[in-house]
C-alpha cells in the first residue's frame, strides 16, 4: 500500500490549497481516510476524516467551516480542501488510511501559509 499525497505548498493567508492523497496499490477501499498535520515543535494531531461506510464526518474545531474533506472511492483518494488559510494552518499534512487490520500513512506534503 502507497498513500501519496500532493498538493502542498506556499499561500498567503486567506488563501486556499487542495491537497490529494492516492491509496494506490490496494484492491480494497480503506474503512476510513482522514488528514494530520504536525507544525514544528508540536505533536501530529488529527485534522479531518472520512468513513467509508456511511461517509460520516469529523473535523478538528480549529478547521471546522474552513476544511472540507472529500472522498472519491473510485479512486481511493481523499481530497482536503482548505480556505480562508491561516498561519497557524502551516504543518506538514500526512494522509492516513484506515483498513479493518492495518493502518497506513503517507508522506508529509508541506502547507506553509504566510501572513
Amino acid at each position: 500500500v502507497q498513500l501519496q499525497a500532493s498538493g502542498g505548498g506556499l499561500v498567503q493567508a486567506e488563501g486556499s490549497l487542495r491537497l490529494s492523497c492516492a491509496d494506490s496499490g490496494r484492491t480494497s477501499s480503506p474503512l476510513t481516510m482522514g488528514w494530520f498535520r504536525q507544525a514544528p515543535g508540536k505533536e501530529r494531531e488529527a485534522v479531518s476524516c472520512v468513513s467509508g461506510a456511511d461517509r460520516s464526518i469529523w473535523y478538528d474545531t480549529s478547521v471546522k467551516d474552513r476544511f472540507t474533506i472529500v472522498r472519491d472511492d473510485a479512486k481511493n483518494t481523499v481530497f482536503l480542501q482548505m480556505n480562508n488559510l491561516k498561519s497557524e494552518d502551516t504543518a506538514d499534512y500526512y494522509c492516513k488510511a484506515w483498513y479493518r487490520a492495518s493502518e497506513y500513512w503517507g508522506q508529509g506534503t508541506l502547507v506553509t501559509v504566510s501572513s
